[in-house]
């Protein structure tokens, strides 16, 4: 079926750090010139999707906050649904804390009250904050969290993710994270596909990681474009669980791919 919307992943697909991947404003500009539905998505809960569509913005490739996903954005809005009001705790960064703020959230140190604990990508991450965590989830709060990811792509290599600070609460208090609304969920397909408004088989999922974004492609009826700019490598696919639909090296040959995709 006709291609029309593309799922775009960020680090390691648009960009590298303060780097686009060479390429990537001339690509997405065409495709944007061509009709194509355009969302950007991004696990990384350390920036507000206004920073995001400012830094695109700034870096050549101009966008609207409305034409950016998150985890924290997409956490935010399923809690406040589920919970409205709720009192969370969260290991993570003041953007994610913010998100949370202004879905109607209460932000609680006290285990007594705590109702959800949410684990996030945190480069502050100290003892105070697993200790406040490891209370509360000792007295039964809910544990949800923003991203899978165990590393995540900077210009010189990778740096730790989420992943480590949800496998230090779940070795430490011995539950299982309940919820990761994060690529690959479908949660966050469903936030993307609200934004381009179109069904899932008319859309791709371009990304970088296997484990993320070509899974949560294959699972949720999306074409699935794996890029080799990150941190997935050619020989990589040899042993993959998840088979793309389509490998490029970079988005830079992502015009080309469409003109076949879009016939």
């Amino acid at each position: 079926m006709l291609i029309t919307g593309y799922l775009l992943d960020l680090d390691g697909t648009v960009w590298r750090g303060e780097q686009l991947i060479p390429g990537a404003r001339e690509a997405i500009g065409e495709l944007r010139r061509r009709g194509r539905r355009i969302v950007f998505l991004s696990n990384k809960p350390l920036y507000s999707r206004r920073d995001y569509a400012d830094k695109l913005t700034r870096l050549g490739i101009p966008t609207s906050e409305d034409e950016v996903i998150n985890s924290s954005f997409v956490l935010a809005r399923l809690l406040a649904r589920a919970a409205p009001g709720a009192k969370v705790f969260a290991i993570g960064e003041p953007p994610l804390l913010e998100e949370l703020e202004r879905a109607g959230l209460e932000h609680s140190e006290d285990p007594e009250e705590i109702e959800y604990v949410i684990a996030a990508f945190d480069r502050t991450f100290h003892y105070r904050k697993l200790n406040i965590a490891f209370q509360a989830l000792q007295r039964g709060a809910r544990f949800w969290a923003t991203n899978p990811d165990r590393t995540c792509p900077v210009e010189d290599g990778e740096i730790p993710d989420a992943a480590g600070v949800i496998a230090a609460l779940e070795a430490t208090t011995g539950r299982q994270v309940e919820l990761v609304v994060g690529k690959p969920s479908p949660h966050m397909v469903q936030a993307a596909l609200e934004v381009l408004s179109l069904p899932p088989e008319r859309c791709a999922m371009v990304g970088d990681r296997l484990e993320t974004d070509m899974r949560m492609a294959k699972e949720n009826g999306l074409s699935a474009i794996l890029t080799l700019t990150g941190v997935t490598r050619r020989e990589d696919l040899e042993a993959a669980p998840v088979e793309p639909d389509h490998v490029i090296e970079s988005i830079a040959e992502l015009p080309a791919l469409d003109e076949k995709l879009g016939r």
